[in-house]
């Protein structure tokens, strides 16, 4: 074979390798490196291999050492909800006692003072004192409280969260004892780590949005998921609730995309979904691998791009197909536009657990799920008025394009 045979078989098979390894994200474009020609499995294949299983691990240590810090956020948001409950119904149960025993004094009083004018005054005070006898006030002078007292709750200022230190409670010079409590006390409010959401009052990568029920076109009751966020050049999302009729292989076939053959094939059944009005044939991948070469982790458990690396996986048996969701186009925001709408009431700010973001990216599904409509289930999950909205406007689901 001539050298220049050689060399022209080896550039071929360095630009099919180099085709193959095409991102398929708009958000992590990952570098590419080419190659040479071999009939064996390279020792950059083997290294990237042993990359993903080291990402795959390192996901899977981070939740069983619960050091996901927006699910301890969610406790201590979920504690702060219960304390303020707390105190409203002491209050509401203390008023209605307070008013009892004001009806009950007012009636002692009347007694007392008509039994002064009127006839019969022993008679009259015989049946004033069968009425509201003097122990019946003492008693209930002395259930101040509708809470058991002998409980400890509120005697000479304690609450139910009251411990007896021997030590100091804090060494950290930088923190005040509240502080510590608030940051090394475990919150005695558990929350469900596969269904969480809470408001939030800013954006960050990592947080949804809750299209607001009066908002219509392409993003009516849409659930977006911001990858980037910055004041200076703007904001990025995709919707991760509008799931297309069909797996990757339809859906990119019948629309125009710059998807690489070899993902079509290797992720035919994986989930598709209308991800935003901006850049409507790329897509971008969105799944909860780990963190492998090309791409981003947006927050505990949710990753997008790598998707060359993640093919890899799927040809390894080590990941579905279905377990990746394909997003076509996405949304994005200049500079100032998104606070804007925020202002105006457009979008609702949450923080939600990572099986609700992967809803469509082959997270499980619980009985408690609104497995169909995924706006319908964040707004729940966030509680007291929002659930009001989802229970009144909630009912055409997820699988729909248009309103």
């Amino acid at each position: 074979m001539s050298p220049c045979t050689s060399s022209y078989l080896t550039t071929s098979a360095a630009l099919i390798l180099l085709a193959s390894n095409s991102p398929a994200t708009a958000f992590a474009p990952q570098p590419t490196k080419i190659a040479k020609a071999s009939s064996r499995r390279s020792p950059t294949y083997l290294h990237e291999s042993k990359d993903n299983d080291r990402a795959r691990m390192e996901k899977s240590w981070e939740h069983m050492m619960g050091s996901d810090w927006r699910e301890f956020r969610a406790k201590l948001v979920a504690q702060e909800q219960d304390m303020v409950g707390d105190k409203q119904n002491s209050a509401t149960k203390q008023a209605s006692s307070s008013s009892k025993k004001e009806e009950k004094i007012g009636n002692f009083i009347s007694g007392a003072i008509s039994s002064i004018f009127s006839k019969g005054e022993s008679s009259k005070e015989k049946e004033r004192e069968e009425t509201v006898s003097p122990t019946a006030v003492k008693e209930e002078y002395n259930d101040s409280s509708p809470i058991d007292i002998f409980d400890g709750v509120d005697v000479g200022g304690a609450t139910k969260f009251s411990k007896i230190q021997i030590n100091s409670p804090c060494d950290d010079p930088f923190m005040d004892e509240e502080e510590c409590h608030i940051v090394y006390d475990e919150p005695h409010v558990q929350i469900d780590s596969h269904r969480w959401a809470h408001p939030l009052y800013h954006v960050e990568p990592g947080c949804i949005l809750i299209a607001n029920e009066k908002l219509g076109g392409v993003f009516h009751q849409t659930v977006v998921l911001i990858i980037d966020h910055n004041e200076n050049t703007g904001s990025t999302g995709m919707v991760i609730n509008r799931p297309f009729p069909g797996n990757l292989i339809k859906i990119a076939s019948d629309t125009d995309s710059n998807i690489d053959l070899s993902l079509k094939m290797a992720f035919s059944k994986a989930p598709v979904s209308y991800g935003g009005p901006v850049m409507q044939d790329q897509f971008s991948t969105l799944h909860g691998f780990g963190e492998v070469m090309g791409s981003k982790k947006v927050c505990p458990g949710v990753f997008v791009g790598g998707s060359s690396q993640l093919m890899q996986e799927v040809r390894r048996n080590h990941l579905h197909p279905t377990e990746v969701l394909f997003v076509k186009g996405h949304a994005a925001w200049v500079p100032g536009q998104l606070t804007r709408e925020i202002e105006k009431g457009v979008w609702y700010i949450a923080a939600a657990s990572a099986d609700l973001i992967l809803r469509y990216a082959g997270a499980p599904v619980s009985k408690d799920d609104n497995a169909s409509d995924l706006w319908a289930d964040v707004l729940s999950c966030m509680g007291e008025k929002y659930e009001d909205i989802a229970t009144t406007h909630s009912g055409r689901g997820d699988e729909r394009m248009l309103p």
